[in-house]
């Protein structure tokens, strides 16, 4: 190697990564703030000259937070929510872009172009309107009010992302498949969906943060019955105009937190190669 020459590039390697550490430090800065005000004293948190760590921790503010009698409720719904919307989603949509890539039907352009303007209109613009379709469908105060509107709304962006992967997928796999006897739903089930599984993965992440960071439909449909409300809804809990709990607001957004790691991290390996790129013919 010309020495000249790698001499040149290390500069910019070492911008490169100095910018990539800027970058990973201003994004995680929020969440260590999060994190250490939840275990901040109240007299710390308030404080106007704060502190970028804490020499007393108290778990005073995860007390506060579990001791709250509906948490444990709310914590389950969204669980509930979470995965009932990607198990949903992450079905629908790879039978839907199974069905635009392979097959041929008039309008099949026109369908997919409506897929795009879907995820161009803003969530806030449909929520009345979806308030008045669930109140006339007599699903107001249940999670099924949560549950369809966040797979309707995942299912434009999985379906688009999917086809790709169903598109790399050669033709000449399904044949060789038929010709061995495969019928076209062992085809679809037995040798398309493990192809294409790595691109679920990734859609079913943007499915899961969408029904489980959701404040606007849980406010919205979830109005009598406090039962059946999500978990972002005990902020409010702790939220009060003249007296805000800031301690009980970063313990409970810390709380949220850890199941979004969790699954990152139990999807991480298939995440990667689906956000890398479709199937190699």
């Amino acid at each position: 190697m010309d020495p000249v020459r790698g001499f040149v590039r290390r500069p910019w390697r070492l911008a490169a990564g100095a910018t990539a550490l800027a970058v990973a430090v201003v994004v995680a800065f929020p969440l260590y703030w999060m994190v250490l005000s939840a275990f901040k004293p109240a007299g710390e948190i308030e404080s106007d000259r704060p502190r970028p760590w804490t020499p007393a921790p108290t778990l005073d503010s995860f007390r506060s937070v579990f001791g709250q009698e509906e948490f444990g409720r709310y914590f389950l719904n969204s669980v509930v929510v979470a995965v009932a919307v990607v198990l949903a989603s992450a079905l629908i949509a790879f039978l839907a872009a199974t069905a635009v890539t392979r097959f041929r039907f008039r309008m099949r352009t026109t369908l997919l172009i409506m897929f795009l303007v879907a995820q161009m209109v803003p969530v806030e613009a449909l929520t009345i309107p979806l308030f008045f379709l669930m109140r006339d469908a007599g699903q107001l105060n249940t999670l099924w009010s949560l549950i369809l509107p966040h797979t309707a709304f995942s299912l434009p962006f999985a379906i688009w992302m999917l086809r790709g992967f169903v598109k790399a997928v050669p033709d000449a796999l399904e044949e060789a498949a038929c010709l061995d006897g495969a019928r076209r739903a062992r085809f679809l089930w037995q040798i398309l969906f493990p192809l294409v599984l790595p691109g679920l993965v990734a859609t079913s992440v943007f499915s899961f943060l969408s029904a489980w960071n959701d404040f606007l439909f849980a406010k919205s449909f979830i109005i009598s019955d406090t039962s059946q409300s999500a978990l972002p809804m005990a902020l409010l809990v702790f939220y009060k105009p003249d007296d805000p709990d800031w301690g009980g607001v970063m313990a409970a957004s810390t709380v949220m937190t850890v199941p979004v790691l969790v699954f990152f991290v139990l999807v991480q390996r298939r995440l990667v190669s689906g956000l890398g790129g479709a199937v190699k013919d």
